[in-house]
């Protein structure tokens, strides 16, 4: 039989491997996550990130999912100026809520620990995407426009979804389920105070709440942490902010 001789360094390495591995093992009996390396963000990455903000910002988005529309075919002329006008304005802050959605997910997805989740955020992502051009057409359709502020609106999003990614992904997570919670209550909100005769952009606001309230379901399913209370307070005072902006600029 051979014996084979390791080196001081050698055995401290192991050690200190084995070491770590019954940490983590500890760590998982007693239920606590474990940590994963912060994420290393490539060149690549920021190119693309600047890419999908160009492509945010400019018109025409493109849907994967076909537009949704009412059950008989809706007359946008039947609506008066003012259902009209009141109509453009509820679309354009949900259009801005659509922009400032996919910077969110882009930069969780950025900064997402597990291949997993980076997933999760680029699928949710994708399915925000077919919300912002469904805005934007709807407000074509109705002959008005999207928000003057998009460009800050976005950089916004995009820096409080690093900060969010960068405290873990649990808490990434636990901040997917507030924003999409206020996000869905915000949306029934606007089925109560759109005109009942703009039927299309009714079935629209109601496909994207339901499409918010599975996003939520799905992050707190994935471990999503609770926010604290003074947390969630600035969420619903920072989007009481931008939709009361929007529906002006």
């Amino acid at each position: 039989m051979t014996l084979l001789h390791q080196t001081p360094d050698a055995s401290a390495k192991i050690q200190g491997e084995k070491g770590q591995g019954l940490l983590s093992a500890n760590n998982e009996r007693r239920g606590h996550p474990l940590r994963y390396p912060d994420p290393m963000i490539s060149g690549d990455e920021l190119i693309a990130s600047a890419d999908l903000a160009l492509r945010t910002l400019r018109r025409g988005a493109r849907a994967g999912r076909p537009m949704p529309r009412a059950g008989t075919p809706a007359d946008d002329g039947a609506l008066s100026a003012d259902e009209r006008r009141l109509s453009g304005a509820l679309m354009r802050v949900n259009h801005v809520g659509e922009v400032c959605a996919q910077a969110l997910y882009a930069a969780q997805a950025l900064t997402a620990r597990t291949p997993e989740l980076r997933a999760q955020m680029v699928a949710a992502g994708r399915e925000e995407t077919d919300h912002l051009a469904w805005t934007e057409r709807r407000l074509d359709e109705l002959g008005d426009r999207t928000s003057l502020l998009n460009p800050l609106w976005y950089a916004g999003a995009f820096a409080i979804g690093l900060a969010a990614g960068r405290a873990g992904d649990r808490i990434s997570l636990g901040f997917v389920v507030e924003t999409e919670r206020q996000v869905e209550a915000h949306l029934a909100s606007h089925l109560e105070r759109l005109p009942q005769a703009d039927a299309d952009s009714r079935a629209v606001v109601a496909q994207m709440k339901d499409d918010e309230a599975r996003h939520a379901d799905e992050a707190l399913a994935a471990g999503g942490a609770a926010m604290p209370a003074p947390v969630r307070w600035l969420m619903r005072s920072a989007a009481r902010v931008m939709t009361r902006t929007a529906h002006v600029f």
